[in-house]
């Protein structure tokens, strides 16, 4: 049997229990051209929250009474397909769920071998692309700048962060809690680590770039955002990844009060998708694993079990209990 987790209703606010069920159906036979997947691993992302929104955004939303949208890294159990053979390891968008069927349009082969297979949901993987893309194609740092980075211990602030310092710059996290502000230095090699939750934010961006933020690599949005802005040097650039902090918002988005700062440093702060860059991951996932091979850049995932625990596991995106990319295993090796 096939267990999945399928949308139930539109939540409002952060998501309850039952916005989602927990199904059980037999698992499909394939057909000519299709490969059967035996998933192991799938990735849970903030963007899931929007997913599950009915408006207009970059890409369509879950329906109800469909398998929640994910990606996911399995195994091939079965296949017709005549560019997939049994026994192959394949990333891909498979939902939450613990078998999938596919065309194999959108899947890629992946090497257990060379990495742990959670790395390709990782750094190796969507989060790893974003923050690769976004640093350095929209962010454009250059040697010696000031990199500033919110959710600088998750999944997608934690490698441009590393990254930032690879490229010669000197890489500043913003994160929550003592915890993850010394994970960030002490094992991710930031140069300084500031705990939004704890200290005044503004005091402690100026303790922490001294010289002004280059770049500020924004996860989070909100009055982190809006405190960023009044801290730029000319010309500073702005990449927005996400805002989380406002992703189960019931009133309208709190957006940057202090958009001024833009005209003033004469800053450009730009939007992205990972996908506009798509033609490129190859290359890029080949200088990644080339860096982490060498030991510049780490790659951390909290891993829990069980697909009945989606749900709890889910919060763990918006409560800050986690650290590194939050996965969820939901078949055994």
């Amino acid at each position: 049997m096939n267990k999945q987790i399928i949308l139930a209703k539109r939540p409002v606010g952060l998501p309850e229990k039952d916005t989602w069920k927990l199904n059980e159906v037999s698992i499909p036979k394939i057909e000519d051209g299709q490969v059967l997947v035996k998933q192991l691993y799938v990735s849970l992302d903030p963007a899931m929250r929007g997913w599950i929104s009915d408006r207009k955004s970059y890409i369509p939303p879950v329906q109800i009474g469909d398998v929640m949208r994910a990606g996911a890294v399995g195994k091939v159990i079965a296949s017709k397909h005549p560019e997939f053979e049994e026994g192959m390891h394949l990333m891909g968008w498979g939902g939450v769920q613990q078998y999938a069927v596919t065309d194999g349009k959108g899947w890629f082969p992946v090497n257990p071998d060379m990495m742990k297979l959670p790395t390709y949901l990782s750094a190796l993987g969507m989060p790893g692309m974003t923050a690769y893309f976004g640093l350095l194609n929209i962010g454009q740092p250059k040697e010696g700048e000031t990199v500033l980075v919110s959710g600088a211990a998750g999944a997608v602030g934690s490698v441009v962060g590393q990254i930032a310092k690879i490229k010669g710059c000197r890489a500043v996290g913003i994160a929550g809690g003592p915890e993850k502000c010394k994970y960030i230095v002490d094992e991710l090699g930031f140069d300084g680590a500031i705990d939004y939750k704890n200290e005044n934010l503004h005091a402690a961006i100026k303790r922490e770039c001294p010289d002004g933020i280059d770049v500020y690599f924004d996860n989070v949005g909100g009055e982190i955002l809006n405190t960023a802005l009044s801290l730029l040097n000319m010309h500073a650039r702005i990449p927005i990844c996400g805002a989380v902090s406002q992703y189960n918002a019931t009133t309208p988005i709190q957006g940057p009060s202090n958009y001024m700062a833009l005209l003033v440093f004469r800053a450009r702060m730009e939007g992205f998708l990972v996908m506009d860059f798509a033609k490129d991951f190859p290359k890029a996932a080949m200088e990644m694993a080339g860096w982490m091979i060498e030991g510049k850049l780490k790659s951390r995932e909290d891993i829990y079990d069980g697909i009945e625990n989606f749900h709890e596991t889910f919060l763990r995106l918006f409560s800050g209990k986690k650290l590194g990319k939050l996965v969820l295993k939901v078949n055994e090796e």
